[in-house]
């Protein structure tokens, strides 16, 4: 004790030589006869003095902080230590001291959550915690596939009880907190996975405030999330409405409109909610293609099985018909076109050959107002629509329709 009291009035006596000439203070710190309860007062007395520039100090003693760990021997030694590295980790976080990464990684893997205390306990995950939000604060990059792992295995974990989900959560929001400040693009993945796991919703929620600090465009992290396999569609649809949030340029979206439309045939399932996921997914996705257009060739394709789905049933969703069609008519692309006139070849062969019914009067209108809507100069458009213009099969005012969409396209 006297010691101590030795050493705090050296410090602030000396409190001008300690921003110049720190090697006194380490060499206090380090000593070798020093207890656990001596090096706290001594951290707590240059943390309390509000000294900067003192990254060195707090360097060195993180250094031997994490050599004399190992040697603790009762609560009172792990109590003291605790507090040693809650002040060391903020310490080098405020300072910014990057040469401290390693350090801070060792701490955070010594004090892991999933590390007992010395005696067997439970590790409370608070040292895990602020070294983790240190390492993001001293732009620790060199250790983000670390912090990625990591978190990634906190996101595979069940919880059998309440304490094993907080102080494991303490862990995760350190990761959290890190991957957001070193804005890592791989850092995503896992926090969204965060946002949308098992968590408390404060821990949701922070996870969610991240997100758009570690990636701007993250159209190739939601796409990946939309179309993995082992991603059931209730995520797949949240990845989806997050994709749309976001403020990435509508290429991007269009882009993960594709995989999310693909995705909605590739994913079999019996279950009623995650149908239900899936189909909200895919109109979402076929909005977004009228919106900001085609990203590849794939989308049309799956245009078409969306229309064939929707159409050859027994009970047909002209909402996803009337969407597909107007998606198309937007698009107004070579391939677009093509598609409607397939589409309205169909219809024809059905009025010249059967069945007709409600269902064909219906999605022939609709057919007919897309074409005439899409502007085209397309030779087989025109004298299809010629052909129905002037076909008895058709009522007379089918026969309007044809006209009708003759004159949109410039045809008198």
């Amino acid at each position: 004790m006297k010691r101590i009291i030795t050493t705090v009035f050296l410090l602030f006596a000396g409190m001008t030589i300690f921003a110049q000439d720190m090697s006194y203070y380490i060499s206090e710190f380090t000593r070798t006869d020093g207890s656990f309860h001596e090096r706290l007062a001594l951290l707590e007395t240059v943390r309390d003095a509000g000294i900067s520039g003192a990254g060195e100090f707090y360097h060195e003693a993180l250094k031997y902080f994490l050599l004399k760990s190992p040697d603790i021997k009762n609560n009172e030694e792990f109590n003291s230590s605790e507090r040693s590295g809650r002040i060391l980790a903020a310490a080098l976080g405020e300072e910014k001291v990057t040469a401290a990464a390693p350090e801070l990684w060792s701490m955070a893997e010594f004090y892991d959550v999933a590390r007992p205390r010395f005696d067997g306990g439970k590790n409370e995950g608070l040292l895990m915690q602020d070294a983790l939000v240190a390492l993001g604060k001293v732009d620790g990059k060199d250790f983000t596939q670390h912090i990625v792992e990591r978190l990634n295995r906190f996101n595979t974990l069940t919880y059998t009880d309440a304490e094993s989900k907080r102080t494991t959560q303490r862990g995760v929001i350190g990761c959290v907190d890190a991957l957001e400040a070193l804005r890592d693009p791989s850092g995503y993945r896992p926090v969204f996975f965060v946002f949308s796991g098992s968590y408390d919703r404060e821990i949701q929620q922070r996870a969610y405030k991240a997100l758009p600090n570690i990636l701007d465009d993250p159209c190739d992290v939601f796409s990946e999330i939309i179309a993995d396999s082992s991603t059931n569609p209730s995520v797949k649809l949240l990845a989806w409405n997050e994709m749309l949030k976001t403020n990435a340029p509508g290429s991007s979206k269009a882009k993960t409109a594709a995989v999310a439309l693909a995705t909605t045939f590739t994913y079999n399932t019996s279950d009623r909610r995650f149908q239900t996921n899936l189909k909200d997914l895919r109109k979402g996705a076929i909005n977004t293609i009228r919106e900001h257009g085609v990203s590849d060739d794939s989308v049309y394709e799956n245009l078409e099985k969306t229309y064939n789905a929707s159409y050859n049933t027994n009970s047909p969703d002209y909402d996803e018909i009337q969407m597909t069609l107007d998606a198309l008519r937007t698009v107004k692309s070579e391939e677009a076109v093509e598609l409607l006139l397939k589409f309205l070849q169909q219809l024809h062969e059905r009025r010249r050959s059967g069945p007709w019914s409600n269902r064909e009067n219906r999605v022939f209108e609709r057919v007919v107002a897309a074409i005439g809507a899409t502007g085209t100069q397309n030779v087989d458009v025109r004298l299809l629509l010629t052909t129905i213009q002037r076909t008895s099969g058709y009522t007379s005012a089918q026969q309007r329709m044809a006209t009708n969409a003759l004159s949109a396209l410039g045809y008198r």
